[in-house]
């Protein structure tokens, strides 16, 4: 019998369809000497029924073991604290967890002595790219925000040649460079639309001309550290406002997607660039659930400003369930991959990327083991 227990759990966040863990990985777990419990119906809103969970060698178990008897612990939301505190003390929970937004689930956490692994704060290196969560997640929902946009515009995103004369493409503007924002630019002109891309760090111009998006240049620089952009200066900021708000008066669609992990939202576009959009326009804020790009942005509300649509979407990623869920799976089955060999856990703290993710943070120091 194994040595080491995974507890799947049921998301029960509203609106959460993805699930941590797929047959494929929980195969790949099975492999790697573990006893996978899943929750029941825990993937079934990514396209997963129990029976699939089942034959790659997982047990569903309808009782409260996946939580209270498994060694390793994985979510895709943080679980309540009431069930953090019935984890077995020196249990390992994994997943979206960003316990210092909460502090009953951080008492939780340290006092029930659990080994956290927020993925958030996994670092941004070429090791790391196999299990990152969040530009896998990220991805997904740059691609649904520009659906949405093109659904809630009042034109065609392609050129058009009709009976009834030409229609000319939508003029589309992304504002952030990321993994969310580069999905962004390429399914918009994936669309028909014409495409720009805007982000403060210079180096993004060959990414978004790649992808056959036109680099909006203001003039203004913000290239920061981790592929991040620096906060800019009031100087830069107003300038940064003055040649922006011009520009969005010409766009049909504006797709934002600035963030900065662990901060609020960068706010970029203020309710005075709204008031100079045309109407029929359409924002998307991609960062809503941070706060959002748009001063106008009222998380999980579409409204009309002034003739302008404003979206704030939340939940992108778990719109695309399916592809989420595998792409999320596949990126915490390789971080556990770091600890769990041949049924036994072992941590190695001297790992950066175990040191620099573990909530509590840890010193580095010898390897522990368990199971």
């Amino acid at each position: 019998m194994a040595d080491v227990t995974v507890g799947i759990l049921r998301e029960t966040a509203p609106g959460e369809r993805r699930v941590a863990a797929t047959p494929e990985t929980v195969r790949k777990l099975v492999a790697r000497g573990a006893r996978i419990r899943v929750q029941p119906g825990a993937g079934l809103g990514a396209g997963f029924g129990d029976d699939a969970y089942v034959q790659a060698g997982a047990e569903i178990d309808p009782g409260d073991a996946p939580v209270t008897q498994s060694d390793i612990v994985l979510c895709v939301q943080p679980p309540p604290a009431l069930g953090i505190v019935s984890m077995k003390p020196g249990a390992a929970l994994i997943g979206l967890l960003a316990p210092q937004a909460d502090e009953g689930r951080a008492q939780a956490i340290t006092g029930r002595g659990v080994i956290a692994f927020p993925l958030e704060r996994l670092p941004r290196t070429t090791r790391a790219q196999s299990m990152d969560v969040l530009s896998s997640q990220a991805g997904m929902a740059g691609y649904k925000a520009v659906l949405i946009a093109a659904t809630l515009a009042p034109r065609f995103f392609p050129m058009l040649t009709t009976a009834a004369g030409t229609i000319r493409p939508a003029k589309v503007l992304v504002i952030g460079a990321g993994v969310a924002g580069l999905q962004a630019i390429a399914t918009a002109r994936r669309l028909g639309a014409q495409v720009e891309g805007f982000d403060v760090r210079p180096e993004t111009r060959e990414q978004i001309e790649s992808l056959g998006g036109k680099f909006l240049d203001l003039g203004i620089s913000a290239a920061g550290e981790g592929g991040y952009a620096r906060a800019l200066s009031d100087e830069e900021r107003t300038e940064q406002q003055k040649r922006l708000g011009a520009h969005l008066g010409q766009m049909d669609v504006v797709v934002c997607t600035a963030a900065i992990p662990g901060r609020a939202a960068p706010r970029i576009v203020s309710r005075a660039m709204v008031d100079g959009m045309r109407p029929g326009s359409v924002i998307v804020d991609l960062a809503a659930e941070s706060g959002g790009n748009c001063e106008s942005t009222v998380p999980g509300e579409t409204l009309d400003v002034g003739g302008v649509t404003v979206a704030g979407p939340l939940g992108l990623a778990s719109l695309g369930a399916v592809h989420a869920s595998e792409m999320y799976a596949r990126n915490v089955l390789n971080f556990v991959s770091l600890f769990l060999e041949g049924g036994a856990l072992s941590f190695d703290w001297n790992d950066e990327l175990l040191a620099r993710t573990v909530w509590p943070e840890r010193s580095p120091d010898t390897a522990t083991h368990a199971g």
